[in-house]
């Protein structure tokens, strides 16, 4: 138990609750491990509960009506996801895919609404991180609508440096493996067109790439293009 709490007091959605209502949340914590490329739950399934990521990697995609696969968000220790499930029910909206090996704390939706209707305050987080995740989503949604392919791989090449960057001599390393095929997954593109845009960001001295991780080295010429 003591170990659920030490990250249930990282997560904005439970950090300002008193800490015998944490205790209380933290014994209904379920773990459980998954490897990589194993699926938590798919699209379309009934949603029971409540994720939190403890270490490892998730990522969380959505099917799109001509069979792409769209690229939602990639989630860091210490975050929640399937949130979403808690107040509305139904199905899960995106698949969670194990992308690093992961030790997943699981709640389910009945304990946690017996908790709700006990402490508002539990509540209040709740709606406060999914109004950022709707924020993000709009952000993502106003990108592929109004950007052209370049504009739309420089808006996501620093979101991820801001999300997942990790600072080095050489610049900021995007702290994830990803392919070509994935970034264009996450921009709506092809993976050549991502190829060739990300050898141009590299030749106008942007970022730098290393196999597959990618290093951004001056924020300043991607912002350009979003203006």
């Amino acid at each position: 138990m003591q170990s659920n709490l030490k990250y249930l007091q990282r997560i904005p959605l439970f950090y300002d609750l008193p800490e015998e209502q944490l205790q209380e949340i933290a014994r209904l914590v379920l773990e459980r491990s998954y490897t990589k490329g194993r699926i938590i739950f798919m699209e379309g399934e009934p949603g029971e509960a409540l994720f939190l990521l403890k270490s490892g990697l998730i990522k969380l995609t959505k099917r799109l009506e001509d069979g792409r696969e769209h690229i939602l968000h990639f989630v860091n220790p210490g975050e929640v996801f399937a949130e979403v499930v808690l107040f509305e029910g139904g199905n899960y909206p995106a698949t969670a895919e194990v992308q690093e090996d992961a030790v997943v704390g699981v709640l389910r939706n009945q304990d946690i609404e017996r908790l709700i209707s006990h402490n508002p305050s539990m509540a209040v987080g709740m709606l406060r991180i999914m109004s950022r995740r709707l924020r993000t989503a709009q952000e993502k949604v106003m990108n592929l609508a109004l950007h052209d392919t370049a504009r739309r791989l420089a808006f996501t090449l620093i979101k991820m440096a801001e999300e997942h960057g990790v600072k080095e001599a050489r610049g900021t390393l995007i702290n994830l493996s990803l392919t070509n095929q994935e970034l264009a997954n996450m921009t709506g593109s092809s993976r050549e067109t991502i190829n060739r845009m990300l050898n141009s960001f590299k030749r106008a001295g942007a970022i730098d790439m290393d196999r597959q991780q990618i290093y951004l080295l001056d924020k300043g010429k991607l912002e350009n293009l979003l203006r």
